[in-house]
């Protein structure tokens, strides 16, 4: 590239950055009413004529083109047949698992792995052990389980230091298969990512364990067989 054009690509570069400083004036400023001082990570037209998305994360609004209403709900596309909000939630979801890292995760590869999975879990969640019994089954189906904590009873309490004891300990897998069978780990503590994983659960809104998030950040509130989980996966159900 010949210098003219790059001192051309880099004023394109910065009247553009310029520009998308200024954008959404009027949907900024009735942010700033109602939430003062926030900077949001994208503000792009919605779907629907005469509305905005907002995304703060993975969370997600609307607010009308005139800055008057500000829209907390789904958009539902009636002749095809989606939720649109869902999708688009999906999209952020993914995006936020993947920022974790998955050296920040305790992950069950499969041998042969198809698809992958991130699942919130409690190690006192009887749902969770239930599903958990089934990993063999489920990492056989080509399906990679990648694990995030969620101690529902909160932080600093029995189910999180048993959260932090499962991943200080040199042998995660089995720790926590120990855990989620009842038996008892020695306590030990360690630099985590739990409390990562419960800003997660936040942002998420989860409510209960196990929650489910396949690969498109679509989310599976609850158990669900691994059988099941496959045929979500490749689209043959609904989740």
């Amino acid at each position: 590239m010949s210098s003219l054009k790059r001192i051309a690509v880099l004023w394109f570069c910065l009247i553009s950055a310029a520009f998308a400083a200024d954008d959404y004036p009027v949907i900024r400023k009735a942010l700033d009413t109602v939430l003062p001082g926030s900077v949001p990570d994208k503000i792009q037209p919605a779907p629907v004529p005469g509305l905005y998305e907002v995304t703060f994360g993975p969370q997600l609004f609307y607010i009308s083109e005139d800055g008057k209403y500000l829209v907390q709900g789904h958009v539902l596309d009636i002749a095809g047949r989606k939720d649109l909000t869902e999708a688009r939630q999906g999209e952020l979801r993914k995006a936020s698992i993947d920022a974790i890292g998955e050296d920040n995760m305790l992950i069950f590869a499969a041998a042969k792995p198809k698809h992958t999975v991130t699942v919130f879990t409690d190690v006192d969640c009887g749902y969770c052990r239930k599903l958990h019994n089934e990993i063999k089954q489920t990492n056989a189906l080509g399906i990679t389980v990648r694990y995030l904590f969620f101690p529902r009873s909160g932080p600093n309490t029995e189910s999180y230091y048993k959260a932090v004891s499962v991943w200080c300990s040199e042998n995660r897998q089995q720790a926590l298969t120990d855990a989620k069978a009842g038996k008892e780990l020695p306590k030990k503590t360690c630099a985590n990512p739990i409390d990562k994983h419960m800003e997660l659960v936040h942002a998420f809104g989860l409510q209960g364990t196990p929650a489910i998030i396949l690969e498109d950040g679509r989310m599976v509130p609850g158990y669900m067989p691994a059988k099941q989980i496959q045929a979500a996966l490749e689209g043959k159900m609904e989740p």
